[in-house]
């Protein structure tokens, strides 16, 4: 398995989540052994200029922070972006760290139909306008080199458009939008044996009252006979004998309970992360 994440130029600059997936990236417990980052760099957040929006001169800069190779690659050569995700695939095969490819490219139109990009940036919108698409671009060198025909390129293109055409002709016949279709839902059997989920049912979880009483005595106790803890342990070991004695609970004895009654059923329990090192959670 090889774990691809597509981002957004304005995005991967601007979320504080892609900076903390990278300091993620080469930690024991949480690495996934090199993510490829493919950042679709068109300017999307074109309503601000980049100098307006990070310090630095590429979105991907903040990829430097674990020193992650950055290629930076023209996307209107589709060959060039080819061998650039090989050479990124075969650098997270290699030494299973993260890579970036910086697709550098443009957005021919705004966010959606209503949005319109030359309000905000009418000089290089010109500019966009010029560019032969790249679609094109790649065709004319395809035929100019003899690899296709015409003819071959022109009923690919013919046959793109049919199934779209296709498609769209399909779609009136729907009169009936569920929007359950549209959410994201568990692969059948996920919640039980029948196969369809029809609830999110889980079994009873309630414990007995004896057993909520002796997790809460052995979570006040000290496993170790003559073992001197330190004074403020011992006083937060009394507080939590005394609730179990009086059948009240806080937040800290409530989740000891809980996971005390997984345990009690032999089932591991993980706990990760700085504070529950040192047992404040």
């Amino acid at each position: 398995v090889m774990s691809i994440l597509l981002h957004g130029d304005a995005a991967f600059a601007g979320q504080g989540v892609v900076y903390e997936t990278f300091h993620l990236s080469d930690l024991p417990s949480y690495t996934t052994n090199g993510t490829i980052h493919v950042v679709v760099n068109n300017q999307i957040g074109f309503t601000t200029d980049p100098r307006m929006a990070r310090s630095s001169p590429y979105p991907t800069d903040v990829a430097r922070v674990v020193n992650a190779p950055i290629f930076h690659v023209n996307a209107d050569d589709p060959e060039a972006v080819m061998y650039v995700c090989n050479v990124a695939a075969e650098w997270r095969n290699t030494f299973n760290k993260d890579v970036v490819v910086d697709l550098v490219c443009y957005r021919r139109r705004g966010h959606n139909e209503m949005d319109e990009p030359m309000f905000t940036q009418p000089l290089m919108y010109k500019q966009i306008h010029k560019q032969v698409p790249v679609l094109k671009k790649y065709a004319d060198k395809l035929i100019a080199d003899g690899t296709v025909t015409l003819q071959e390129f022109e009923e690919e293109i013919a046959k793109y458009d049919r199934i779209c055409e296709e498609a769209y002709a399909r779609s009136k016949d729907n009169k009936i939008l569920h929007i359950k279709h549209w959410l994201d839902s568990p692969w059948p059997g996920f919640f039980n044996v029948d196969g369809e989920p029809k609830s999110m049912s889980c079994p009873p979880t309630g414990i007995s009252e004896d057993l909520l009483t002796h997790i809460g005595n052995v979570a006040s106790s000290v496993p170790v006979k003559d073992f001197k803890i330190h004074s403020g342990l011992s006083r937060i070991l009394k507080a939590r004998l005394e609730m179990t004695k009086n059948r009240v609970v806080d937040w800290a004895l409530a989740e000891y309970m809980a996971f005390g009654s997984v345990l009690k059923e032999g089932i591991h329990v993980r706990l990760s992360g700085q504070d529950v090192e040192r047992g404040t959670f």
